[in-house]
């Protein structure tokens, strides 16, 4: 189980790889979502994700990092999440 920092840690490691920069990052619980992004840059994952393999919070948080670039699931979002979910895991 990863400690909320380390959780942290890595999304900001994998912000740097896909050269964006969130204005937060957040833990909480949340009922029927893993993660969000907020219009202003927000990041917000689910607490449960500190207990989930490496592949699965990779696979949540490049997801949300991309929509501070793109944010919508259009064509363009669906190429890059392939690209850097091949890249980083």
């Amino acid at each position: 189980m990863l400690t909320a920092e380390e959780f942290k840690n890595e999304v900001r490691n994998i912000s740097r790889e896909i050269n964006v920069s969130p204005k937060e990052i957040q833990l909480r619980s949340m009922k029927h979502k893993w993660a969000s992004c907020s219009s202003k840059g927000r990041l917000t994952f689910d607490k449960s994700l500190l207990n989930e393999p490496k592949d699965v919070r990779y696979m949540i948080i490049i997801h949300e990092l991309l929509h501070l670039r793109y944010p919508n699931h259009g064509k363009l979002f669906k190429i890059l999440l392939n690209i850097y979910l091949q890249k980083l895991l």
